[in-house]
């Protein structure tokens, strides 16, 4: 198995036959430098920036919420509240489940991030409906958004720990 910095440096390979054989298998791409703890794997950018995007955008739709009640933003409200609802919850817990890149193709991904949601949306929904809170637009948006971002940092968490295997490995 070649070394990715090797075929780079004799400029053997171009970046499409590089992808190709990542993708086949036949090239092994390894970070000489993992995070060694969770709170650095939560730092650095070229491993959670997925994560630190999913919250961002939860905050983001829980602001549009409370800000935007009529007016010009109005549509952007209903874009990001339905993004929030029939794509966040499922992605989030495609994450947790399947942190390993390769375990699912990116249409893949997608597909069950959207039908996971519309499993996971009407069983808030079902579990609010027994709280004294009952099915509102707070309620709602609340429990998604707790959901959401603890999904987020279970799948962070798995991320982390398979970030460091190969370290494990060599101790």
């Amino acid at each position: 198995m070649d070394k990715l910095e090797d075929l780079v440096r004799e400029k053997k390979l171009k970046t499409l036959e590089l992808y190709k054989k990542w993708a086949n298998g036949d090239l092994h791409i390894e970070d000489p430098s993992p995070p060694e703890t969770f709170f650095e794997y939560l730092l650095r950018p070229d491993y959670s920036s997925w994560l630190w995007t999913t919250i961002s955008i939860v905050f983001l739709t829980i602001a549009v919420v409370f800000l935007v009640e009529k007016g010009l933003l109005l549509p952007l409200r209903y874009i990001l509240g339905s993004f929030f609802v029939l794509f966040i919850p499922g992605y989030t817990l495609i994450e947790a489940l399947y942190p390993e890149e390769r375990s699912l193709s990116p249409l893949e991904r997608v597909a069950l991030s959207i039908g996971l949601s519309l499993a996971l949306v009407p069983l808030v929904g079902l579990l609010l409906n027994y709280t004294p809170f009952g099915i509102r637009l707070y309620p709602v948006l609340f429990s998604l958004s707790a959901l959401s971002i603890l999904l987020s940092f279970v799948g962070a968490y798995r991320k982390y720990e398979i970030a460091s295997l190969p370290r494990q490995v060599k101790k």
